[in-house]
């Protein structure tokens, strides 16, 4: 007799398995040698120990559901149940045995995923029936229908939920996009009637613009053209074919009326360029005076320097309109110059401001002079602490009296 761990040959050829409850039969081979018969049975063990792991891992990695898994596992046990192998059976049932908690843990995993998807499907379409309310009660005509085609096809693509909330959540959506779409035809309705009486209108505008065209009435003409835009702004679009031909008139009149106004403009700016001659030279005095006045600081001699010039530019009459900015701008400068120089003596000589510089000083100088009186108790004292303190003191309020002096200085 042979025999092994899980299992023993008798001489007959009878092969035995050990289990738990006892030994069990699980075949015959007498013309083979103990070893050999063993070892044949043995194998068959091995197989099933290999489909036994690769059930336990495949379950425990989630790649079958758990239906499936509770299928392959009452398989496998069946077939554990009645086998005839030798080998450790106990122990690939009790590795069966643990997959029934794994597997009543994925399905109640995966029952929780389900009603999460459910419960996201259901959040996601009330999401996309209030944005299509949002937008049915809304008026951008022209990204609204865009936008509500990808919210349906965004629906299209969740799953469906318990039928009542499906249904009213589709019937909420569905109704608004009902009431966007009866609104925009409305909208584009209207807007196709407005356009027309624009046409009306920007008819009538273009009519008096070429008329206006050839006259030689300068300002009050420039005044008209700005009323008639005005006017076209506020009639709004016309139908795009007529509005495109309707532009190209009004635009032609308008500019036919601000060229010959340019041109005579033009005529007027070479009249205008010896003026410019004489206010450059002025300028040149203007800023000289100013330059005298930032290094003698005499203002009243600058002020009555630049009144002269300031009356000889007043009579000097128009410049070109391309060099009004440049000469304007270089005579305001040296106006700023003699003001800033006013505002600068009126500082100086304020005599609240002076009074408070002063008091200022005097309050400095009375608690610099009691600072001192206690710093010299403490050396006498030889209170070493409360000496560094005030000598501490007197430095900070000495340089802020230093200061005030300064202040008061410049008011005098």
């Amino acid at each position: 007799m042979t025999t092994s761990d899980w299992g023993r040959v008798d001489d007959d050829g009878t092969v035995y398995v050990k289990t738990t409850d006892g030994e069990r039969a699980v075949g015959q081979m007498p013309d083979a040698t103990p070893e050999e018969a063993l070892a044949f049975y043995t194998k068959r063990y091995d197989n099933l120990a290999l489909e036994v792991d690769l059930l336990h891992q495949r379950v425990l990695t989630g790649v079958l559901s758990p239906e499936e898994a509770a299928s392959s596992v009452k398989l496998v046990r069946d077939q554990l149940a009645d086998i005839h192998a030798v080998g450790d059976l106990a122990a690939l049932a009790r590795k069966l045995d643990e997959l029934g908690p794994v597997i009543a843990t994925q399905r109640d995993a995966r029952k929780a995923a389900k009603a999460q998807r459910v419960a996201d499907a259901r959040a996601e379409k009330e999401k996309l029936a209030v944005e299509a309310e949002k937008i049915a009660s809304g008026r951008d005509w022209r990204n609204g229908a865009n936008r509500l085609r990808e919210l349906l096809e965004a629906w299209k693509q969740l799953p469906r939920i318990d039928k009542a909330a499906d249904d009213e959540l589709w019937k909420r959506f569905s109704s608004a996009r009902s009431s966007y779409t009866k609104a925009r035809k409305a909208h584009f309705a209207e807007q196709d009637e407005r356009r027309e009486g624009a046409r009306v209108i920007k008819e009538r505008l273009v009519a008096e613009a070429e008329a206006l065209s050839s006259s030689t009435e300068w300002g009050p003409t420039s005044g008209r053209y700005r009323d008639l835009m005005r006017d076209w702004k506020a009639a709004g679009p016309a139908p795009k074919a007529v509005d495109d031909e309707l532009w190209r008139r009004f635009r032609g009149a308008q500019d036919t009326f601000f060229g010959a106004r340019d041109a005579a403009n033009a005529a007027l700016d070479t009249e205008f360029a010896a003026n410019a001659v004489v206010k450059e030279e002025l300028l040149v005095e203007a800023e000289a005076i100013a330059a005298a006045l930032e290094s003698s600081g005499d203002l009243a001699a600058a002020k009555a320097a630049f009144r002269v010039v300031a009356e000889k530019w007043d009579e000097a009459g128009k410049v070109p309109r391309d060099r009004i900015k440049d000469l304007e701008g270089r005579m305001r400068a040296v106006e700023s110059t003699i003001r800033k120089a006013e505002d600068d003596q009126w500082r100086r000589t304020d005599p609240e401001k002076s009074a408070r510089a002063d008091d200022m000083v005097s309050k400095l100088e009375a608690a610099i002079a009691e600072a001192e009186a206690k710093l010299e108790a403490a050396r006498a004292r030889g209170d070493e602490k409360k000496v560094r303190e005030l000598e501490e003191n007197l430095e900070g309020r000495r340089s802020f009296l230093e200061m005030a002096r300064k202040a008061s200085a410049d008011y005098r």
